[in-house]
């Protein structure tokens, strides 16, 4: 246990640290001078862990579980958030559900506020970059009671700028009262690729310049309200089949095409102003043909993006622990090489004290010099002064009530869903769907998990919106592989229903949620599908009477496809990306820009 003495000395020094960015901060240029004396004060082990984005598990900074005491000591070699701070002087934290890091936000809020005070309180001790993956949509890492809009792919079905910086706007107030200040989002990748299994509706489209505008909009609303955005993942991971967490994608570009389609949305982040870049573990040879993955390519990060694009804001990896990082080179090096890139940031290594240790070491040895090692730091103390985080790093309760999850916040939301749900198909002009005429409805269909902390199984979350709006709904869930057993199952509870609407999640040629769909619409019963995933789903099931597409199945985007089934909303939404024949991909069945309203 430290000292008062030593306490009080950290705490001295803490606030002399904090004193540095008061007068420019909120102007949005930091003192560069007192930025770099601050860097010429401290120690060359100090400046190796300021590199450094770090999970780490627990709810508490300093009193977490026995379990994720556990987990820490078995990844980390530490017990607590705190130690870690201590240990390995992190310049950032990143927040994961599986870590239990985001259980409400009155206890986000005290984890954040205990991670800044465990760094304040160190001597030379820096304000900490919190940050997280909430790009909303499939990927989120706070979920209720803060607000979730829509996804990246939903919004480009929208298509409103408006709705985007709102978005943005309001997730960043949201997340900067419990005290994340940094978010892994907008997506700014191009997804062209229907195959794409990493990305797919976590991007705005397959129309560059739509992206574009909607990746610089989600950045002028997150930044406006003082969290950085970050765009990813450099310089571009929209055409893959492979997913890089598993495995090691190669895309196939031409440089030109580059330029017209994967640069386009990153041009357009870097003249928004955005302050992180997050790169990509994939291997581009029109841009670099060493056969390193981006995340360690000096020609890509320093030649492109640097030099040529002249951005000189944060860059950061995506996660050190995906394979696509790891096929070439042994974690030792990957954080090495990934600095003599152009990176400044090194995210989440699979194992801290070989990361850390061996970006020490090329210093010591003259690998990397340690002015490499300034300029990257400069960057990262920048962002923090321009986030006000040497001003006023902590939160408070009072805060999170005012802010997170409010009425109004909640109701944008919504309000910004109804304007996203895509309507493909409408034999019949069946839908809106009459309550007189078809008021028992059973929902069936895929239930995965819950991407983001709502309420969910998506059938269950679909019966009570369709019940609350006038119908008797019951929820069947048949899963995303249905056996024969479960067919019939809900073939024979079809025959008491007067409509099924089905949530159909990634339906390939082979899947049995194709078999369900054509056994349910031999009944005769009308079958409404709503695309709970991908929206290329429609291609697949001709026998539906009518097809949505809501580009995820989070609550929000689920109740207003349930008010645009019902007609207490019209669809609005437009395909932002093109769907193809399923027996002829060479053919467009459905352009970008199509959607049929009432």
């Amino acid at each position: 246990m430290p000292s008062r003495r030593t306490v009080l000395a950290a705490t001295a020094g803490a606030t002399a640290a904090l004193a540095l960015g008061t007068t420019t901060a909120h102007a949005g240029t930091p003192d560069d001078k007192k930025l770099r004396s601050l860097i010429s004060r401290m120690t060359l082990p100090e400046k190796v862990g300021q590199l450094f984005v770090m999970r780490v598990y627990g709810y508490s900074a300093t009193d977490p579980d026995q379990a994720d005491i556990d987990a820490n000591l078995k990844e980390i070699g530490v017990r607590t958030a705190a130690e870690l701070i201590a240990e390995y002087r992190v310049g950032g934290i990143i927040y994961f559900t599986w870590a239990h890091n985001t259980r409400d936000p009155h206890q986000i809020a005290d984890l954040s506020n205990g991670i800044q005070r465990a760094s304040l309180t160190q001597a030379r001790g820096l304000p900490v970059l919190i940050t997280t993956d909430q790009e909303h949509g499939i990927v989120c890492r706070v979920g209720r009671p803060a607000t979730l809009f829509p996804g990246a792919m939903a919004m480009g079905a929208g298509g409103s700028r408006r709705d985007a910086r709102t978005l943005g706007r309001v997730s960043g107030a949201e997340l900067r009262a419990i005290g994340i200040n940094q978010d892994y989002s907008p997506d700014a990748d191009v997804n062209i690729n229907p195959a794409n299994p990493v990305i797919g509706v976590r991007s705005f489209g397959a129309d560059p310049d739509a992206v574009a505008g909607l990746v610089a909009a989600e950045v002028a609303g997150y930044q406006g309200s003082s969290v950085a955005a970050t765009a990813k993942h450099f310089p571009g991971h929209g055409d893959t089949a492979v997913d890089s967490h598993y495995g090691f994608p190669v895309i196939t570009h031409s440089r030109e095409l580059w330029e017209k389609l994967d640069a386009v949305p990153f041009r357009a982040a870097i003249r928004a102003g955005i302050d992180s870049i997050m790169t990509a573990h994939i291997q581009f040879p029109a841009l670099d043909d060493s056969g390193d993955p981006a995340t360690l390519s000096h020609p890509i990060l320093t030649g492109i993006l640097r030099e040529e694009l002249g951005y000189d804001g944060v860059v950061v990896t995506d996660s050190l622990g995906m394979q696509g990082v790891r096929t070439k080179y042994g974690d030792d090096r990957v954080p090495v090489l990934a600095l003599k890139a152009g990176v400044d940031q090194l995210l989440n290594p699979p194992d801290l004290a070989t990361a850390w240790n061996a970006v020490l070491k090329a210093v010591e040895d003259g690998e990397l010099t340690e002015s490499r090692l300034d300029e990257s730091i400069l960057r990262i103390l920048r962002l923090k002064a321009r986030l006000r985080l040497f001003d006023d790093p902590y939160v408070s309760h009072s805060g999170v009530d005012r802010t997170v999850g409010t009425d109004a916040h909640l109701a944008t939301a919504d309000r910004i869903a109804e304007r996203t749900t895509t309507l493909l198909v409408n034999k019949a002009g069946l839908l809106p769907l009459s309550r007189r005429a078809y008021r028992k409805v059973l929902v069936v269909g895929a239930d995965p998990a819950s991407p983001s902390g709502t309420t969910g199984p998506p059938t269950g979350v679909l019966a009570t919106a369709l019940t609350e709006l006038g119908f008797t709904a019951t929820a069947l869930s048949t899963g995303t592989a249905p056996s024969a057993a479960t067919i019939a199952t809900a073939v024979a509870a079809a025959q008491d229903a007067d409509a099924v609407v089905v949530g159909t999640y990634n339906v390939s040629a082979s899947s049995s949620q194709r078999t369900l769909v054509e056994q349910l619409a031999a009944t005769g019963r009308p079958v409404v599908a709503i695309a709970i995933r991908n929206p290329y789903d429609v291609a697949q099931l001709p026998s539906t009477s009518a097809h949505l597409a809501s580009y995820s199945w989070t609550d929000v985007e689920l109740r207003a496809a349930a008010r645009v089934i019902a007609g207490r909303a019209a669809p609005r939404g437009r395909l932002p990306v093109p769907v193809q024949r399923a027996d002829d991909p060479a053919t467009v069945l459905y352009p970008i820009g199509y959607g049929l309203s009432y």
